[in-house]
């Protein structure tokens, strides 16, 4: 299909029907941008570079993800998204068309379809998860869990090696120029990417991204240069003609985390819809998702899940009508008082590879509905974890007013810079809410960068949460 021998032991049809299953999970679980002219333009995009794939048996369709993390990321069958985190972070048209492009490559070769073919090893990591979706959470837990474990989507976002993502920035750039792109998209977009990534890593809580799928090496950059400078682009003039003009397509777009779907500062948990806080311990890696938020200790060898089960009322009903829907049986339960509200505790055990391991469960009743706190380890280390545990289960409560007012949702906004401007001088003219670091990585400026008149910049507009 791509002029290189491949080994895919999945049909075509099994990979059309995978593809519509992770499609819908994608939806469910991780959300799509709701705005229509967005979505048509890089629709459009898309299947202007379609056109060129080497791939013709596949009904291509794009979409922008609900991730505030720059990410993109491919499906069997043709689903391809770009997550709303990686638009704030492009700067032209082209860098966007190269990573499209790049997507469309991935399923071109194959590369998910031959990725389900490996025979892949079960560890302690998989198997709690495993155990929490079946024994105490269902797939709303799984899906948080595997976002956790860089596997978005319960493993829909797959992990590429060096060669396949060789192969796609090669389909991907060919494609682009084919359509009309400047192939020096692509560099110019890694090199983004790889500052914005470094400025995340360094001290911030760092959220799964398209560099945790797409290895991005000094190498890998230094190929795309050099193909870029001996492929020439297609006389087919851009969608948008120029960076203000693709800029002005990106403005009003949701930057950061929806405070609609929960937030994080820090540790603590906001939800202001459903008017409650949780504190994960510590240290712990964190994720909330559409239907359920986690945190994973340290070590990956403990986990705890905060699902919304049904609707309020007595926590030892909803307790017992769990157990008998999950067939499992509970080691001793008691009546407990949570933040003032009526609460229940359970343990129960379930095997997992390597041995037993022991889940933790407290209900938890509230106005929003019956909350179910689920924490799972090993049972040889349960006992450190116990009153870790216990505490952030404890931990949940309503929010106080001064929490509420904390929260604030942020939207891409434009605005001009003045002749000599310095970033600092500009950031503050304009009330950017961005640091003056990452300010200068989603424009492609360096941060001591003097700007000129009228010269596009973008900016985050904060607004208090309703």
């Amino acid at each position: 299909m791509t002029g290189q021998r491949e080994l895919v032991l999945m049909s075509p049809e099994r990979e059309a029907s995978v593809g519509k299953q992770a499609a819908a999970q994608v939806a469910e679980q991780i959300g799509l941008v709701e705005a229509p002219a967005l979505t048509a333009y890089i629709d459009q995009i898309g299947q202007r570079l379609a056109a060129f794939s080497p791939r013709k048996d596949v009904q291509y369709r794009f979409a922008v993800a609900d991730m505030p993390e720059p990410n993109a990321f491919a499906l069997p069958g043709g689903y391809i998204y770009v997550s709303r985190g990686l638009l704030a972070l492009s700067n032209s048209e082209a860098e966007l068309a190269n990573v499209i492009g790049h997507e469309i490559g991935h399923v071109a070769a194959r590369h998910s379809a031959q990725r389900e073919t490996r025979a892949m090893g079960v560890g302690l990591l998989g198997a709690l998860g495993t155990v929490l979706a079946g024994v105490a959470g269902g797939a709303q837990a799984a899906q948080s869990v595997g976002q956790l474990t860089q596997v978005a989507g319960a493993g829909l976002i797959a992990s590429y090696g060096r060669d396949q993502e060789r192969q796609s920035d090669d389909l991907g750039q060919r494609m682009a120029a084919a359509a009309g792109w400047d192939p020096n998209g692509m560099p110019f977009f890694l090199r983004s990417l790889e500052k914005d990534f470094k400025r995340r890593s360094g001290g911030e809580d760092r959220r799964p991204s398209f560099l945790d799928s797409h290895p991005v090496t000094g190498e890998r950059v230094a190929a795309t240069r050099e193909r870029a400078s001996g492929l020439r682009a297609a006389n087919t003039p851009p969608i948008a003609r120029g960076r203000d003009a693709y800029l002005r397509r990106l403005e009003g777009l949701q930057i950061g985390p929806d405070p609609a779907e929960g937030i994080f500062q820090e540790q603590r948990f906001l939800h202001p819809e459903m008017d409650f806080t949780l504190l994960f311990p510590e240290g712990w890696m964190t994720q909330n998702g559409k239907t359920a938020v986690a945190g994973m200790s340290a070590k990956q060898d403990a986990m705890i899940i905060l699902e919304l089960q049904g609707p309020s009322g007595d926590p030892a009903a909803a307790a017992n009508q769990f157990a008998q829907q999950k067939q499992i049986q509970f080691e001793g339960g008691s009546a407990i008082r949570i933040g003032g509200r009526r609460a229940y505790r359970a343990l129960t055990k379930a095997q997992v590879q390597g041995g037993a391991a022991i889940v933790e469960l407290t209900w938890i009743d509230h106005p929003a509905g019956m909350f179910r706190v689920q924490a799972l380890a090993p049972e040889q280390s349960y006992s450190s974890y116990a009153s870790v545990f216990r505490r952030t289960a404890e931990s949940f409560r309503g929010l106080t007013a001064a929490e509420r007012s904390s929260i604030v949702t942020l939207h891409l906004g434009l605005a001009s810079a003045r002749q000599g401007e310095s970033l600092a001088a500009f950031s503050t003219r304009t009330r950017n809410a961005w640091s003056l670091a990452e300010l200068a990585v989603v424009n492609g400026v360096e941060e001591n960068a003097r700007l000129s008149a009228g010269e596009l910049m973008k900016v985050a507009i904060p607004s208090q949460y309703r």
